[in-house]
């Protein structure tokens, strides 16, 4: 219904070895952080490393700072502090202390209380995460998004065929891969809420690339004379406008959200808005060339239609 770019015409697949190269660094970020992850190294949350999230809501209001300097002082290290609805409502996240001996929780607790004794507190909820469990999270996190990737294979394969599958599923690996590593640069904490984030981006990015293959895929039915790679241009051209909107609707959505969505969802928001920039430059730049490295069953070559290296 909005044309915003009206009768492109742009060489998508003529740019493809710079976007494939931007992809194939992304890619490398991307897998050097699920390297650190795996051991470890990196930034990652209480629900994989173990520790104790605390929320408590005070009479009157209690500068996070001063909460801090208390935590310090009483060798609580490494506290995530965070206002939840006001100043008075406190999100208190810990990891896994060094020469823990008993209940961090109620270490905590006894410290705000002790460190407040004017003001009120209400324990809104307490919940402590043991390390084994932390580790039991994060394999179950790496299956999620393993059958995600197959799940699309299977899925486009059916519906396509399966080099479009096959494309669709590196693609979809590419942006997961590509956001992770975005996020492990900038010291983004990896959490369940983050995993959330890089699955709704997998169903996400996979919406934008089967309007597009299918475009492409109407193309080779009715253009059997074209060249594949202009094939690709023609269907990627025809669904631009329709990209642009869609994409651009959520983004501002998800802009929204980042600036006054709160703290709980900040790291969310932050990771769907890379998600979504990255999945609609990847179903243009990565899946469809894709299509041009990857076997083309028995389609035959036509005259004039030229291999990737041409």
């Amino acid at each position: 219904m909005i044309e915003l770019i009206r009768n492109p015409s742009i060489d998508f697949m003529g740019k493809r070895r710079i976007t494939l190269g931007l992809s194939a660094v992304l890619m490398l970020i991307g897998l050097i952080a699920l390297l650190q992850i795996a051991r470890g190294k990196a930034n990652l949350g209480i629900d994989f490393v173990g520790g104790t999230a605390i929320q408590v809501h005070f009479e009157k209001s209690v500068p996070i700072e001063a909460v801090r300097s208390l935590l310090i002082k009483n060798k609580i290290t490494g506290a995530q502090i965070q206002n939840i609805q006001s100043t008075s409502d406190l999100l208190i996240r810990t990891k896994v202390q060094p020469n823990q001996t008993g209940s961090v929780s109620t270490t905590i607790l006894s410290v705000l209380k002790n460190g407040f004794p004017g003001n009120p507190m209400t324990i809104l909820s307490a919940t402590e995460i043991g390390p084994t469990i932390g580790s039991e999270l994060a394999g179950k996190a790496f299956l999620a998004i393993l059958y995600s990737i197959v799940g699309i294979i299977v899925y486009i394969a059916f519906r396509f065929e399966f080099r479009f599958g096959l494309a669709a599923a590196l693609s979809t690996f590419h942006n997961v891969m590509a956001v992770l590593g975005l996020l492990y640069l900038i010291g983004v904490e990896i959490n369940l809420l983050i995993i959330t984030a890089l699955l709704t981006l997998a169903g996400y990015s996979l919406t934008d690339t089967v309007v597009v293959f299918d475009r492409i895929r109407e193309q080779m039915r009715k253009a059997s004379r074209l060249s594949m790679i202009e094939i690709i241009n023609s269907g990627i051209n025809q669904v631009l406008s329709r990209t642009v909107v869609v994409s651009s609707t959520v983004v501002l959505v998800l802009i929204a959200l980042f600036f006054f969505g709160g703290p709980v969802i900040h790291d969310f928001s932050m990771a769907l808005l890379l998600g979504v920039i990255v999945g609609t430059y990847a179903s243009i730049f990565v899946a469809s060339p894709l299509l041009l490295l990857l076997p083309r069953g028995k389609r035959p070559r036509v005259a004039g239609e030229r291999s990737l290296s041409a």
